[in-house]
């Protein structure tokens, strides 16, 4: 049995895979925030003497390393970027500096649609948008705020604009009150940077995933489909190719 990681800016989600499962076939899963990270050793006891294995992609730095290293139940394979993996070449300037979130999310989305110029957005903290070819090349991509960056920030550098919260209710595009007007606004930018790259390539499908996923798809005019957790798809994807 096989434990899937992925620590992420703000939380931490995790998949329980069985023997012989496809990626994306889980027992269990769940997430917690970094604050919460303790309960993760009490969600994983049902299956800890099980496993035998551990896959992490971490990208919130050292600390959480050393927490997740001393929580884990085996020792963990530390995904990271390489040139090459499971059919997936990664064409960025120096592959190893590519954070292993996003390669990961291009393997999940590449493994879940074969053969397709994919577009692979993951709403988080940040927002990123890559870029995958019908062959098989991750081509790069665009990192900018994601949702609840951009509306903090409005509330934190301005003299009268209020904090907005980003809500499951889509508001108009030409809000007439300054609360739907600042959703709008910083929906439309996350939107629209993701509709450009699917013109760009051109994409034959967007994947869109992570937390905001919900508040931005609905405001998406490119052919899409929300997965959660395509991070933990490319880890299960990548697990036979992994010493």
């Amino acid at each position: 049995m096989m434990l899937l990681v992925d620590a992420g800016n703000t939380r931490v989600k995790w998949a329980v895979a069985g023997p012989g499962a496809a990626p994306g076939e889980w027992i269990a899963q769940g997430a917690v925030l970094h604050a919460d990270l303790d309960r993760l050793a009490a969600a994983w006891a049902p299956h800890a003497q099980a496993f035998t294995r551990a896959i992490v992609a971490n990208v919130a730095g050292d600390a959480m390393r050393e927490r997740l290293a001393a929580l884990l139940p085996v020792a963990p394979t530390w995904f990271v970027s390489r040139p090459e993996l499971a059919g997936l070449r990664n064409r960025y300037r120096d592959p190893a500096r590519l954070g292993a979130d996003r390669f990961a999310a291009a393997l999940g989305a590449r493994t879940l649609a074969p053969g397709k110029s994919l577009v692979v957005a993951t709403c988080g903290t940040a927002t990123t948008v890559d870029a995958v070819s019908r062959d098989g090349d991750f081509l790069g991509g665009m990192i900018l705020p994601g949702l609840g960056l951009m509306l903090g920030s409005l509330a934190r550098n301005t003299a009268q604009l209020p904090q907005v919260d980003a809500g499951f209710k889509l508001p108009p595009a030409f809000a007439d009150n300054t609360h739907d007007a600042i959703l709008s606004g910083c929906i439309a930018a996350q939107a629209g940077a993701i509709e450009r790259a699917c013109a760009l390539l051109p994409a034959e499908l967007c994947i869109v995933s992570g937390g905001a996923a919900s508040q931005l798809a609905p405001a998406l005019g490119v052919s899409h489909v929300m997965l959660d957790n395509v991070v933990l798809v490319g880890l299960h994807a990548a697990a036979p190719f992994l010493d």
